[in-house]
């Protein structure tokens, strides 16, 4: 009697823990396809994704790697927000004028270079010397506050003592913080200059900078010595939807497009800081741009209708390349899965700026651009050898991309230069 009564129980107590686990599973997936925000036909990503979306895809787990720069592993930022803070954003320049009328004349010239009219008409985004001087008091200036408001909690937003602000990335490993500080100054070598100033900070109880945050510092769980990036927060920013020419239904961005000619100065003006975007995007495999869209479209056909992500529009119509943790050291660590989206996106654009392509020609003859990204890349950051640098395999996708991108441009030289 003992023994049936024992076995009652025991298997009692299977079907508890059985039970149990149904309800956990039914929750975890309930979650997951909440923290996804969208729902697949058939139930199930493609087969080369298995279950990651490509948000999921920031957080796979880092193989270890050699350092270099003297670097270690420390945080990587995760997916920022829309809330950035104007802080000195081209002061200097004044209002943009008359760029809703038409153009009068061909936005092009010598076949696939937009007009020297229309690099007139495009103002500096954040000037050399402006960043210098944000980066210089980033570096000074003691942070008060700390709060929610640049995305996950993990970041935060921080308020200088004068007021100022700024977006801080904290993560688990070095691969977003380094891939967001490197995209920011190979932008600069290419004179792309819609990417907000960015410096790096050191978490230390002797760092004069957070002393007053310390509390706030222990609640969040950062670890000591961690290095985190310090972004130019800027506000009053609006979404920006992917423009028709590079949508899915379009011929794509090309010389031969009569719509080009219909356009405003103001259209125009953005589809050169589109094609910018496209060719800092492809150089870093950024996937969590225009690529993530162009992905999503097998399941949600009016993707590109809405606002793209990590970019966003000043109220002077210029572009504000946001988030740029996905480049580089992170883009290229999961490029097989993202580069046919990446050849597709290259591929819809033959119109380029002339100064863009011209810095591209010459990595390309000088085949240098791990040397002057390093170089810039120490100059700038004081620490740069805390956070390390990429790979020297990552050096060499950079050069190949760098060539394939110089290719692309001779080959849409060639097709349309009678034009």
């Amino acid at each position: 009697m003992r023994l049936v009564s024992a076995n009652f129980l025991a298997l009692l107590f299977m079907c508890a823990i059985g039970s149990v686990f149904y309800v956990w599973s039914a929750l975890e997936s309930r979650l997951e396809r909440h923290k996804r925000g969208f729902t697949i036909p058939g139930g199930a990503l493609p087969a080369d994704l298995s279950s990651k979306t490509f948000r999921a895809l920031l957080a796979v787990p880092v193989a270890p790697q050699k350092a270099h720069l003297g670097g270690r592993n420390v945080t990587d930022h995760t997916l920022g927000s829309r809330h950035y803070h104007l802080n000195g954003y081209n002061k200097r320049r004044s209002p943009r004028k008359g760029s809703t009328v038409k153009l009068g004349g061909s936005p092009l010239e010598d076949g696939i270079f937009w007009s020297d009219r229309l690099e007139e008409l495009l103002p500096v985004g954040f000037t050399e010397e402006d960043a210098r001087e944000w980066r210089d008091r980033a570096r000074e200036y003691r942070i008060v506050k700390l709060e929610t408001g640049c995305g996950r909690i993990s970041n935060q937003l921080a308020t200088f003592e004068d007021g100022s602000k700024a977006c801080v990335r904290y993560g688990i490993n070095a691969d977003q913080v380094q891939g967001e500080t490197l995209t920011y100054y190979l932008a600069s070598l290419l004179g792309i200059m819609n990417l907000p100033p960015l410096v790096l900070s050191q978490l230390s109880t002797d760092n004069e900078q957070w002393q007053a945050v310390q509390t706030r510092v222990e609640e969040l769980q950062w670890s000591e010595r961690a290095v985190v990036s310090l972004t130019q927060w800027v506000s009053n920013l609006t979404g920006v939807v992917t423009p028709a020419p590079l949508r899915q239904e379009s011929s794509g961005l090309h010389p031969s497009l009569k719509q080009l000619w219909n356009q405003s100065s103001d259209e125009l003006l953005e589809l050169m800081q589109w094609t910018d975007l496209i060719i800092l995007d492809y150089l870093t495999a950024n996937f969590d741009r225009l690529v993530s869209n162009l992905f999503s479209l097998q399941w949600d056909s009016r993707i590109m209708e809405r606002d793209t992500n990590n970019l966003l529009r000043t109220p002077r119509g210029d572009l504000v390349f946001i988030d740029n943790e996905a480049g580089l050291v992170h883009g290229y660590r999961v490029l097989d899965m993202w580069e046919k989206y990446h050849k597709t996106v290259l591929s819809s654009v033959c119109v380029f700026r002339r100064r863009t392509a011209r810095r591209v020609a010459e990595l390309h003859r000088r085949r240098d651009a791990r040397t002057r990204l390093m170089e810039v890349y120490r100059d700038s950051e004081p620490l740069s050898f805390h956070l390390g640098f990429m790979s020297d395999e990552h050096a060499v996708l950079l050069q190949d991309r760098i060539d394939t991108l110089h290719r692309h441009i001779l080959h849409c030289k060639a097709k349309y230069n009678q034009l």
